[in-house]
């Protein structure tokens, strides 16, 4: 029925064909099949007694770790320490390596397309593998401590710094480069005028980002033996010190605040 008022003058009127429709049956078909499959999987290696029981173990958790053990906090200011160190340098040492990769992956300013590819699968290579097992990785080569979580960081943000700011440098305005280049400037003088003006707006908010990034990996990193409050953590949780586990939470999560309201204010002023 049409209701008064509306105008179908305008209306553009499309023939369903018969394949059509059978082909949006099919793909509704496979997407339900697709799910009642994965569910009946989860469903067999789910322990559901378990799962009823859920709510009352967390409640209990919840009353062992209250009140936290604010005294254990003396003991964990340089744990705290060690892991924003983790995350800085890991951040620093990253973004020296992901910067000439960005450069030879992009494809307006690398020199070879077979170094372009190279560039491109240490790009990959670093942002498949979690931070976390880079840091198991590490420990068992160089032994637990700071240096393995720094390396971990490290290595991970390769991946996550080189792509966005080789990206970055794809989407450059092209008329700075042909200004500068029809001026005779060499390769470098190029780069230097024409295309770092352009990305280190976003270099700085990329480098920024990921350091927040690094903050909240790298409190983790210690259940590995990389260094920092995980450390403390992971004995806290083996020993069953709740209220332990506690303190340690909050000042994880005062860190991530901080950091994130530092990061913020810093994109700001760069951005």
């Amino acid at each position: 029925m049409i209701q008064p008022g509306n105008d179908l003058s305008q209306a553009e009127w499309k023939l369903r064909t018969t394949r059509q429709q059978w082909l949006i049956w099919l793909g509704w078909l496979v997407g339900i099949s697709l799910f009642l499959l994965c569910w009946k999987v989860i469903s067999d290696n789910t322990m559901w007694v378990f799962v009823e029981d859920a709510p009352r173990q967390g409640a209990d958790l919840l009353r062992r770790m209250m009140p936290p053990d604010w005294a254990y906090s003396e003991r964990l200011w340089k744990p705290l320490w060690d892991t924003i160190n983790i995350a800085t340098l890991g951040t620093l040492l990253g973004i020296v390596m992901a910067f000439p990769c960005a450069f030879l992956a992009a494809r307006n300013t690398t020199p070879h397309p077979l170094i372009r590819s190279l560039a491109l699968m240490i790009i990959v290579s670093s942002r498949s593998i979690n931070s976390l097992i880079w840091a198991m990785l590490l420990v068992t080569i160089l032994g637990p401590g700071i240096l393995a979580g720094i390396l971990a960081i490290a290595l991970r943000s390769i991946g996550f710094v080189g792509k966005l700011l080789y990206e970055a440098i794809e989407e450059i305005h092209p008329t700075p480069v042909e200004a500068i280049t029809a001026t005779g400037a060499s390769r470098m003088q190029v780069m230097s005028y024409a295309v770092l003006p352009q990305v280190m707006p976003a270099f700085a908010g990329i480098s920024i980002y990921r350091w927040d990034i690094n903050i909240r990996e790298s409190t983790v990193l210690g259940l590995v033996g990389a260094g920092g409050i995980g450390l403390q953590l992971n004995a806290a949780i083996n020993t069953l010190a709740w209220d332990r586990v506690s303190i340690i939470f909050i000042l994880i999560f005062a860190t991530v605040l901080v950091s994130e309201y530092i990061s913020a204010k810093v994109r700001k002023a760069f951005i």
